[in-house]
């Protein structure tokens, strides 16, 4: 059962990816173009000139995009799968869908919400690409300590559902999560290389497209795999 799950998550992502595509060509693209408009701006004022581009922009924003959003796409679904398949017995949910909706609503808050708290994704002219690794190194490790301080407000939830109460143990959880994140943004280091002069509204509606496309990531694939998911397990229990 594995197999086919990994490989119905893989194509659950798929579609969630080409999705995410179509998203990002109607709300992304116009942002990263006025971005790099405003970079080029800011060169000529320099009078220096843009830097050349190795891949055009049209192969940027069309095949590059695509190929970007559909293999991040499924690969997030295979894990996903990975992570249901582990799930599956071990959480207190019997549907196949609620508990595909419940895990896409955790991943979605800590994978994509809580990191971007503390590190916002930015348009292509914004940030100094001497920081760049250390920049990505701590967005990573947000990453990771986000999603382990999720695991543990899971298990506090088990642990504590029946002495506590469903509600009290959840509150605890929720209180331990915020905590342990909050704590650790605190540590991570603060990267402010925003240009004064760059438009507000600009970075707002960008950081806006990118959260909508992480939603809808989370959403199909939480949806469509567990519809899928379902109709696999449903069907081995007939046979059985």
């Amino acid at each position: 059962m594995t197999r086919i799950l990994l490989v119905r998550g893989m194509l659950a992502g798929a579609v969630a990816g080409l999705l995410v595509f179509a998203l990002a060509r109607w709300i992304g693209e116009p942002q990263v173009e006025r971005a790099i408009a405003f970079e080029t701006s800011l060169d000529r004022a320099k009078g220096e000139a843009p830097d050349p581009d190795i891949v055009s922009r049209k192969i940027q924003s069309t095949l590059g995009l695509l190929t970007a959003t559909v293999v991040d796409g499924t690969a997030v679904g295979g894990i996903f799968a990975l992570v249901f398949v582990f799930a599956l017995g071990r959480l207190p949910v019997t549907s196949p869908r609620a508990l595909s909706a419940l895990l896409s609503v955790l991943g979605f808050v800590a994978i994509a919400v809580v990191p971007a708290l503390k590190y916002p994704p930015n348009p292509p002219s914004v940030g100094n690409p001497e920081t760049i690794g250390a920049r990505t190194a701590a967005f990573f490790l947000m990453i990771i300590f986000s999603l382990v301080s999720m695991v543990l407000a899971v298990q506090i939830v088990l642990r504590f559902h029946t002495r506590l109460g469903i509600w009290n143990a959840l509150l605890l959880a929720v209180a331990f999560f915020v905590f342990a994140t909050a704590a650790t943004s605190h540590f991570l280091p603060d990267f402010d290389e925003v240009p004064a002069a760059f438009p507000a509204t600009l970075m707002w509606k960008f950081r806006i497209a990118a959260l909508e496309m992480q939603l809808l990531l989370w959403g199909v694939l939480g949806l469509l795999f567990g519809w899928l998911a379902d109709r696999n397990i449903g069907a081995r229990q007939l046979l059985t």
